[in-house]
């Protein structure tokens, strides 16, 4: 094996101080290519919250100008592509907010049309490979965009979701945004039954949540879905776990 760069022993390190990451557990394999000052990232990570973290932990390392991700997460249940990529589009197609969108799947370089409303505001493809779901086509809102991710990141079996949806017209990004939009999957997501209850602030793309919730379960959930939205940079999880008498 050749010695490790200077820049890829920076990012061990950084990610052996990391909380979210477990390296002993999950090792991430690092390669920097001194040419181009690019990093990639390779490995199986147990969730959103280590493969974020890594990316931000490499991303802030001197002579970093650029990072392949290639950090996939651990599925809590493993499905083969045809599965993972039926539960999507099903959810895709459930969804109100993107009725008026026409769906495509991709199968071996095959499109099946499973969706062609008369009047198309939105073109969503989906392709499944080794449990990455790729998402491609344009859609109106970056609100439409991260609820389209996040429903794909819900799929079981899903490994990591690469959401390459361009906005048309094109929508200025901002805090405002990501907190409408995390809200929206906050209160569709069947696994958070308290999201009224949970306080959303987001300053520069950090996002904090506070609050109570009823179990440990629909804490991590809701850091979970913060980190499924594109473009956040970090999450702080302020949420209390609340067993109290009475409450549904």
């Amino acid at each position: 094996m050749p010695e490790r760069t200077a820049v890829e022993k920076a990012v061990l390190a950084a990610l052996e101080r990391e909380p979210g990451v477990n390296l002993h557990r999950s090792p991430v394999r690092v390669d920097y290519n001194i040419a181009h000052r690019a990093l990639t990232l390779e490995g199986e990570v147990d969730n959103i919250i280590a493969k974020r973290r890594a990316y931000g932990c490499a991303s802030r390392i001197d002579g970093v100008d650029g990072i392949l991700d290639k950090l996939r997460v651990h599925p809590a249940a493993v499905r083969g592509d045809g599965a993972i990529r039926t539960s999507i589009t099903q959810a895709l197609l459930d969804e109100p907010a993107l009725r008026d969108c026409a769906l495509h799947a991709y199968h071996k370089g095959i499109m099946e049309t499973l969706r062609a409303p008369p009047d198309v505001k939105g073109v969503i493809g989906v392709m499944v490979v080794e449990g990455v779901v790729e998402l491609t086509g344009h859609v109106g809102s970056l609100s439409h965009k991260r609820l389209a991710g996040a429903l794909a990141w819900w799929a079981p079996g899903c490994r990591d979701v690469l959401n390459e949806m361009m906005v048309v017209p094109p929508e200025d990004d901002n805090d405002g945004e990501i907190t409408d939009a995390l809200r929206l999957v906050l209160e569709k997501d069947p696994l958070i039954p308290h999201a009224a209850d949970i306080g959303i602030h987001v300053r520069r793309h950090v996002v904090t949540l506070s609050g109570s919730v009823t179990t440990e379960e629909e804490r991590r959930q809701a850091e979970y879905d913060a980190w499924y939205l594109v473009a956040v940079h970090d999450v702080v999880n302020r949420l209390d776990v609340q067993r109290a008498a009475g409450r549904s």
